[in-house]
């Protein structure tokens, strides 16, 4: 009842605060939606189709033709493209909605509620959907609440793949206590951080066994496990490896007991080394990755979920700057590395306790283009981030397929004032160029009425 009754009514607080904020955005009920004239990027291909017709009902593409065809005119919305572009939602395979619209000066303030949090992380969650991402995976931190309210249509927002709250060893990424806040193990006390749901502490297989299940007891899709240091953590290294192979294997294990995977954070070799001996199915970052170990990967079918970092922001601290210089300088090999050897490449953005950042989602995009032909980008965040989601198997909180416009496909749409694979900039100005928005086959956004 200790955590039950509070997550309960956080639920409730959230949707009470967070929908008058957002009572313009008027999602359309599920019904017929019929897209005439418009040309088709369908996911995967390399040209946009012939004029065509695109049928909605319900929440799925029911019909696509090159020729006009009946329909229920009382009972059917009729959007004329006139050879704009309909293209699938744009994907994040790595946000974290609560971390991201937060500062760290933020986070460590004693009085920053459940609450004010929830909120912050739900209004971002609606600015998200409105650049025209219709689903995310949350890789780490407090979320349940937030997709709940989400799922339940009482905040507009993308489609969620929870994580939970991370797993990270003592002193590994996921330690995040301040230096007055003693080991739970030892003196009892779990840390703000823990009880916020941002992360475990879980040291040895039993505890990671059940922090692992702890998160998929509330509805995680995947499991995020801390693997090597990271950049914005305090106690770690970059260099260092977290996790022996028998804490993460036990974790995969419990994973895959569920049906679905475990992600980890590393950069270096012997880190993702051991993750892909332990059965880890994602690596995330992996900026460090040596051509040996990106062959690893690719024979063992492992995907690297990973980002194009920049070396510094506006508001980054001076430490954290000079953590990530080893990680800025060995990006752009690990990007050629990994196309030349075919391996599976999902791609993120990773923004955190930086809010202002998320206004640059779209246009971070571009930052592909040294390694990708828009086509392959446009690719990359719809069709293949989307198979990479669908690892989640029957955990999946949304059955059915996305990253595509086909003929029974989740309809997650988009309508781009243009041809973004002639020209795309065009995604990187959604106010502008996203016409028409569609989630699950409801209507966010419609400038063509």
């Amino acid at each position: 009842m200790k955590t039950t009754l509070p997550r309960l009514l956080l639920t409730l607080t959230v949707a009470l605060l967070i929908l008058p904020m957002y009572s313009n955005i008027n999602a359309h009920e599920h019904g017929s939606i019929l897209f005439e004239n418009v040309r088709i990027f369908n996911g995967h291909s390399e040209t946009l189709s012939t004029l065509s017709f695109v049928l909605v009902d319900g929440n799925t593409i029911q019909r696509i033709s090159t020729e006009p065809f009946d329909v229920d005119g009382d009972n059917t919305t009729r959007i004329d493209g006139q050879g704009r572009t309909l293209m699938p939602g744009l994907i994040d395979a790595h946000v974290h909605l609560t971390f991201g619209s937060l500062t760290m000066e933020q986070l460590m303030d004693p009085r920053l509620t459940p609450e004010q949090a929830a909120q912050n992380a739900a209004a971002g969650a609606t600015e998200m959907l409105m650049r025209g991402f219709t689903a995310v995976r949350d890789a780490g931190g407090p979320i349940f609440e937030l997709k709940h309210v989400i799922d339940n249509g009482q905040v507009p927002g993308p489609r969620v793949w929870p994580s939970g709250a991370t797993i990270s060893q003592t002193a590994g990424h996921g330690d995040f206590r301040l230096p007055s806040e003693r080991s739970r193990r030892f003196f009892g006390e779990p840390s703000r951080a823990e009880l916020m749901g941002a992360t475990f502490i879980a040291d040895g297989r039993d505890e990671v066994l059940t922090a692992t299940r702890e998160n998929l007891r509330f509805g995680a899709s995947q499991i995020k496990l801390m693997a090597g240091g990271g950049t914005s953590s305090a106690y770690d290294p970059v260099d260092v490896t977290q996790y022996t192979l028998d804490e993460m294997k036990a974790a995969v294990e419990a994973a895959e007991d569920w049906g679905t995977y475990v992600m980890v954070h590393a950069y270096t070799p012997r880190a993702i080394q051991r993750a892909i001996e332990a059965g880890v199915r994602v690596i995330e970052h992996g900026q460090l990755l040596d051509r040996e170990t990106l062959q690893m990967m690719a024979d063992n079918d492992v995907w690297l979920s990973t980002q194009v970092l920049r070396a510094s922001t506006p508001d980054m601290d001076p430490h954290r700057i000079e953590k990530r210089k080893p990680v800025i300088e060995g990006q752009p090999r690990m990007w050629t590395l990994a196309r030349e050897l075919g391996v599976k490449i999902a791609w993120g953005t990773d923004f955190l306790f930086e809010p202002a950042l998320n206004r640059e989602q779209n246009s971070n995009m571009l930052l592909l283009r040294e390694w990708f032909s828009p086509a392959e980008i446009l690719r990359l965040v719809t069709h293949d981030n989307a198979l990479m989601l669908a690892l989640s198997g029957l955990r999946s909180p949304y059955q059915g397929r996305l990253g595509v416009v086909e003929e029974g496909a989740l309809a997650d749409l988009l309508l781009v004032d243009g041809n973004p694979l002639e020209n795309l900039e065009l995604i990187a100005d959604p106010e502008n160029n996203f016409l028409v928005i569609m989630k699950d086959g409801r209507i966010y956004k419609n400038v063509m009425e």
